[in-house]
């Protein structure tokens, strides 16, 4: 087991419920925030730019002076500071430092909203508390991102069913060890970065949340043999020519970190248990990519594969040059960095980058369902009961033949509406589309019987009956109407679309 070695120079957590406790006197919440700076600051404010936000807070109220202090890197007067948080603890425990005849916070401090209205704060490097690097813009130093776009994802697709444990491999500023320490007796973050460690200490503490077991190491070396119930890794995935920023880039060749810590992960789950992580995963000429990522997959492991974006090579590079701050450097040294990022895909016959979720879950099965599909469409967050329902009903359906199907009854998922596709006037439609309002948000087309089948479906009969049914209203054979249906039924069923009630007749 790793010894965890907690930087000197990071504020010590001991009081931190003395800050809590002024943080939110004076309304530094997400909502205070909302209301303080108004939409279009707030929503700047997640994108790093700061000026509607200066303007925002040009009075003198305890907020703004948080505001300025915590969000906006500015020196605070002593008395205005003093008048809204415990100055002296806040100095002598690091958090604070003075700055002439006035103060200055040492690290970035973000309110955050938890799922049932928490108010949390997440604890990172100044100028890193969203998306790209910001302040730490073309350094190498081991700097500690905060809230992201990355970070909320995974902690929306999460499965938060109550668990004995769970671990976060590579916890960053702590935001999944906090979300899991809402639903886990018993949390271990783990990190290559030792600030990270620190910072994750700080944000658990300021949000009033239970200690977690900090170990510092790569993916699961720290914590041995052990295993989990659920695992949740936002890891360092860039494809990039070498591992110059700690916070993003691997320090393996290509996806061979993603490809490593979801393989290692089916030895670290408990049965039943989940494992979630985003992830880039490489298109490689003449190779499907689906078959790239499903050889991933850990024997004894269901799992659920959902491509997000892909973006050619020259997209990839830029986004990650930008992210880095590479733009701002003199042109030859720009263009010197982007040509490495080609030689690197170009040596791998790499001809695109794919992003996206990968979930799996100890099934121990002999049969494994392993869905991989591509999904760019907006869909409804938080989707964790999405997640734990899909494989739900991945079980369900590898128990049941087609017969077995037949026999079930089955009810239409909520908020599932019809569609129905033609010219105008036309008596009959071309097709009929269903289509979730929640969740994925997917839309599928079936035929006539299978519209007819769906809106019937309320749990009180049998598929079998129902399409002896349709049959008898259309004059079609019953016996060659059962055969070629259960396909269908199938797909309603894994896509969501119909919820099964077993044991009807």
């Amino acid at each position: 087991m790793s010894k965890t070695r907690f930087p000197a120079n990071l504020p010590a957590p001991d009081r931190s419920a003395l800050l809590r406790e002024a943080l939110l006197a004076a309304d530094f919440t997400a909502d205070g925030l909302l209301d303080l700076l108004g939409a279009p600051a707030y929503a700047a404010l997640a994108r790093s730019e700061t000026v509607p936000a200066l303007r925002a807070t040009r009075g003198d109220s305890p907020l703004e002076a948080l505001v300025r202090l915590f969000l906006l890197q500015r020196t605070v007067p002593c008395g205005r500071a003093r008048a809204v948080l415990p100055l002296d603890e806040a100095i002598a425990d690091g958090w604070l430092v003075e700055d002439g005849g006035g103060v200055r916070a040492t690290v970035d401090v973000r309110p955050y909203g938890g799922p049932d209205g928490q108010d949390w704060f997440i604890v990172s490097d100044l100028g890193c508390a969203v998306g790209g690097a910001g302040g730490a813009s073309g350094s190498d130093e081991a700097v500690v991102l905060g809230v992201g776009g990355a970070s909320t994802t995974l902690a929306g697709i999460t499965v938060r069913t109550p668990v004995p444990s769970a671990l976060d491999v590579g916890t960053g500023s702590g935001i999944q060890a906090l979300h899991a320490s809402q639903h886990a007796t018993r949390v271990t973050a783990t990190d290559l970065n030792p600030r990270a460690l620190g910072f994750t200490r700080l944000t658990l503490a300021l949000s009033g949340a239970p200690e977690a077991d900090l170990r510092e190491g790569s993916l699961f070396e720290p914590v041995g043999s052990q295993t989990y119930d659920l695992i949740v890794s936002n890891p360092p995935f860039v494809i990039s020519p070498g591992a110059r920023l700690t916070y993003r880039d691997g320090g393996m060749g290509g996806d061979d970190l993603c490809r490593s810590l979801v393989q290692q992960a089916g030895d670290r789950l408990n049965e039943g248990g989940f494992a979630q992580f985003l992830a880039n995963w490489q298109h490689v000429e003449g190779e499907d990519w689906q078959e790239r990522v499903r050889s991933w997959v850990p024997r004894g492991c269901d799992a659920w594969i959902v491509q997000r974006e892909v973006q050619d090579v020259t997209q990839y590079a830029e986004l990650w040059l930008r992210d880095g701050g590479d733009h701002r450097t003199p042109p030859e040294e720009y263009a010197a960095r982007y040509d490495a990022w080609l030689d690197e895909f170009e040596a791998r016959g790499t001809k695109a980058v794919g992003f996206g979720w990968i979930t799996l879950r100890k099934s121990g099965s002999d049969r494994p369902s392993v869905v991989v599909e591509e999904w760019p469409h907006p869909v409804e967050q938080p989707l964790g009961e999405t997640v734990r329902a899909h494989f739900e009903r991945q079980d369900y359906l590898r128990a049941r033949d087609d017969a077995g199907l037949l026999t079930d009854a089955f009810v239409l998922a909520p908020e599932v509406t019809q569609e129905q596709v033609g010219p105008p006037g036309a008596e009959d439609p071309e097709h009929v589309v269903l289509r979730q309002n929640r969740g994925m948000r997917r839309a599928t087309r079936v035929d006539h019987v299978g519209a007819g089948f769906a809106g019937v479906c309320d749990g009180t009969l049998g598929a079998g009956r129902i399409l002896d049914a349709i049959a008898q209203l259309l004059g079609e054979d019953p016996v060659l109407l059962r055969d070629r249906t259960p396909g269908a039924i199938r797909l309603l069923v894994e896509e969501g679309f119909l919820d099964p009630v077993p044991g009807a007749s």
